[in-house]
């Protein structure tokens, strides 16, 4: 029960199988076939996971919605010993990238946000995400929302979805103009993509941060580059595991690259879809490599100087993270 810092979370993906199956009875709508006989989340394969997830945030339709799921996500992660996290927002999902719209739902999960943050310590920040399989036009409605509501709780902006629908140069129009409006930049490259999206992703698109990226390490030159930049990989060993990227936590390159000399942070993705949580991904890489309290303690602050939180932000997240391991 480490304090943590969780840097890759997608909000919609967070949202327990419970309460995604309490929404749709109010409205309902029966989606009763993307749950297996325990209640679970069921996919067969990554890109049913995709179809899976946004049949379950069609039961998110209102600000309201958004406002209580929020709650419930980070109630969920504080419980885990999450003091600090930024998620990804998708307008798409969040009034349909209308920039009136999508203010209602920020203002309803900011104000979820910082009710969690009085009752449970918790702080969150917000990163906005096109889908990548929706195409690079509606990446651009999606970016006029992230550029209209930057400031000091959407600090960011990235990239998710399907990694082999179109190249990340598709997209440099909409990372353009949020890096205008003072965000800072991930993209997901580097799980289903191969080695080469994560090279993609920062020649093309000049991001700090990339979402996953373990595929790096079947490309040698391309870990030592990253290392030597100073890229941030926002790895989710678990999600890699339960999708079938990976074996288990063992094969998991996650602690080659460390040994490299690259920037690693630990998340968890999707954690209900994953059967996870940051307790259990500490859990688990302590198992498969030995790594101490101290390792943990190091990640967590790594996280916290990675973040896109402004700097106050991420000076009070560091001393609590220093106060708790004195």
């Amino acid at each position: 029960m480490l304090p943590k810092v969780e840097l890759h979370l997608h909000l919609e993906g967070a949202a327990p199988p419970a309460f995604v199956r309490g929404l749709a009875a109010e409205k309902k709508m029966d989606i009763s076939g993307i749950f297996d006989e325990r209640g679970y989340y069921k996919y067969k394969d990554f890109w049913d996971f995709l179809k899976v997830y946004e049949a379950a945030t069609a039961t998110l339709q209102t600000p309201e919605d958004y406002r209580r799921l929020t709650r419930a996500v980070l109630e969920e992660s504080a419980a885990s010993g999450v003091i600090y996290s930024e998620t990804f927002l998708s307008p798409d999902f969040c009034g349909g990238r209308d920039v009136g719209a999508w203010r209602e739902y920020l203002h309803a999960i900011r104000e979820a946000a910082e009710e969690a943050e009085r009752q449970d310590g918790i702080t969150l920040r917000g990163i906005v995400t096109p889908i990548r399989h929706f195409g690079p036009e509606k990446a651009r409605e999606t970016a006029i929302c992230a550029a209209e509501t930057a400031g000091d709780w959407i600090v960011g902006f990235g990239l998710a979805g399907d990694e082999k629908i179109g190249k990340p140069k598709d997209f440099a129009w909409s990372f353009d103009a949020a890096r205008e409006a003072g965000l800072r930049l991930t993209c997901h490259a580097g799980e289903w993509g191969g080695p080469e999206s994560v090279r993609d992703a920062i020649r093309d698109l000049e991001v700090e941060r990339i979402g996953h990226g373990v595929r790096a390490i079947e490309d040698l030159a391309l870990v030592d580059e990253i290392a030597e930049r100073g890229v941030v990989l926002e790895v989710c060993p678990g999600s890699n595991v339960a999708l079938g990227l990976y074996p288990s936590f063992r094969a998991h390159p996650v602690h080659k690259l460390r040994e490299r000399g690259v920037t690693v942070t630990v998340s968890t993705d999707d954690p209900p879809f994953f059967h996870t949580t940051m307790e259990r991904e500490y859990a688990e890489l302590a198992g498969a490599f030995d790594w101490d309290d101290g390792v943990f303690q190091g990640i967590a602050m790594t996280s916290a100087r990675a973040a896109f939180a402004d700097a106050g932000t991420r000076e009070k997240i560091l001393k609590r993270l220093e106060k708790a391991y004195a």
